[in-house]
């Protein structure tokens, strides 16, 4: 069995050994439990809503926050009924509706798709400057640092590697390093990887310590194709959106003000509030993060079926993800836009 179509079997048999009994909500009147992978830039508007105050004053507690480290323990945990609300990548979304037809969409929180690909210092190869292909090859044969098996960092590399007629699963030796960007690049720094796919601010923070470089990075336009992307979203099922509907209108209500706020307010406060959700960053690595969460972050939580598309056309690609779902069954009608 290909490495690929064993991580997609696992997967699955996670999600449906978590979540046999399909539980609801675990959790009292007016309170949500949302887990989100990690402290991504993706998930910094539930940092903004909840220091603002905006979940309070739409009438939603959020209860327990875990980091879970991957989308599949995200997804794993929203099926077997410990959170109501999961923080992922689109990945973990179609992961979950793939085994559950009742998974939806609850708000849009990145359009691009927020994976870069670092390479250590001491990296021989193409350089960031040279043709997109020419850099996908100078990876063949290296190791990789990923988060972990079926996640959206494996993805783009399995990607990438499809556009060149290269194999992820032969052609490179990929290395499950969990979500903490400091252990990332602790192993980059050492030489364990010799590069990593992993979700902003990353690049940022290896260029801080001079220990890495933005290599490919479909954000930034590198990948024709990738430009506008859905990827950083919450995701929930039918039955919680039935149980508990309020409660995720006022969570939808907070994190549309916070997105709004983003794009508004003063660069200077979003740097201070950056500076404290990623605890220990290094100050040089925030200087572009404002400007960088501005173009990538959207204005309103819903989905526009144009990204929305781009998007299943990835996963369509990376074999990642079977049996993708439709935009009409997994996008709630009130998040579906008509504009780009």
């Amino acid at each position: 069995m290909r490495r690929r179509d064993m991580i997609a079997v696992l997967a699955g048999a996670a999600l449906v050994a978590s979540g046999c009994a399909q539980r609801s909500s675990t959790t009292p009147p007016g309170v949500l439990n949302v887990g989100q992978i990690s402290n991504s830039i993706a998930f910094f508007p539930l940092f903004v809503a909840e220091q603002k105050g905006y979940f309070t004053e739409e009438g939603v507690k959020l209860g327990e926050r875990p980091r879970l480290g991957t989308g599949a323990k995200v997804a794993a945990a929203l099926k077997s009924g410990s959170i109501d609300l999961g923080a992922g990548v689109l990945t973990d979304a179609l992961n979950l509706a793939r085994i559950d037809d009742k998974g939806r969409l609850v708000a849009n929180l990145v359009d691009r798709y927020y994976v870069d690909v670092v390479v250590g210092s001491a990296f021989a190869g193409a350089t960031p400057a040279d043709p997109l292909e020419r850099r996908i090859q100078a990876l063949r044969g290296k190791k990789i640092g990923i988060t972990g098996p079926g996640s959206g960092t494996e993805a783009l590399v399995t990607y990438l590697f499809a556009k060149v007629g290269l194999d992820s699963a032969t052609d490179c030796e990929l290395v499950n390093l969990g979500s903490t960007a400091a252990s990332a690049l602790g192993a980059l720094k050492a030489g364990r990887v010799d590069a990593l796919a992993f979700f902003q601010p990353i690049a940022q923070q290896a260029a801080a310590a001079g220990i890495g470089t933005r290599y490919i990075s479909p954000a930034a336009g590198d990948v024709q194709g990738l430009e506008r992307t859905a990827h950083g979203v919450v995701f929930t099922t039918q039955r919680i959106i039935d149980k508990k509907p309020g409660e995720v209108a006022a969570f939808q209500n907070a994190i549309a003000r916070a997105q709004r706020f983003i794009h508004e307010a003063d660069e200077a406060e979003i740097t201070r509030m950056l500076a404290a959700y990623l605890k220990g960053i290094d100050p040089k690595a925030l200087s572009e993060l404002p400007g960088l969460m501005r173009s990538e972050m959207p204005r309103d939580i819903g989905f526009a079926r144009e990204s929305f598309d781009t998007a299943i056309a990835f996963h369509r690609a990376t074999g990642l993800v079977r049996h993708l779902p439709a935009y009409e069954r997994i996008v709630p009608p009130a998040l579906r836009l008509t504009g780009p």
